[in-house]
């Protein structure tokens, strides 16, 4: 289904993203961040649809059929490692540092601070070109949320 999609995106040399793609990409990985303990809870998904809701001006049935189509997508996409590079390389540097912030939220929202997502968060964070200052004001301004 996104096969076109992610061979743009996993290209050496991906153009900028449009709007739309931009949003797929980035909100698969915030599902993949809230997959990544074994327990997609629905404070996590609940998450999830706020930020897209927040962030691009969503419905709540536009941020649910958004999600959607990102959990379909984060099951297609590549290792974390290819797919975070690919968006590094086709999303701005301030979208990426939203991005990591978004996704300490998620990761926090179900009350847990489990080791696998803060692996993840760690991983993503470094590929993403995100700095640890940067990432670690994320997750405190997330901790308080």
């Amino acid at each position: 289904m996104f096969g076109d999609f992610l061979n743009r995106l996993t290209r050496p040399d991906p153009a900028p993203l449009q709007d739309t793609d931009a949003r797929l990409a980035l909100s698969a990985l915030l599902v993949r961040i809230a997959r990544s303990d074994g327990d997609y809870a629905a404070a996590e998904i609940d998450r999830i649809d706020r930020i897209t809701m927040a962030r691009y001006g969503l419905t709540p049935f536009e941020a649910t059929a958004l999600r959607a189509s990102a959990e379909t997508l984060e099951t297609e996409a590549p290792d974390t490692v290819r797919f975070t590079r690919a968006i590094k390389n086709a999303v701005p540097y301030e979208d990426r540092r939203a991005v990591v912030g978004a996704a300490w939220s998620v990761a926090l929202a179900d009350g847990t601070r489990a080791h696998e997502e803060d692996a993840l968060l760690r991983l993503i964070a470094s590929l993403l070109g995100v700095s640890d200052v940067d990432s670690a004001r994320a997750r405190q301004k997330a901790s308080r949320l």
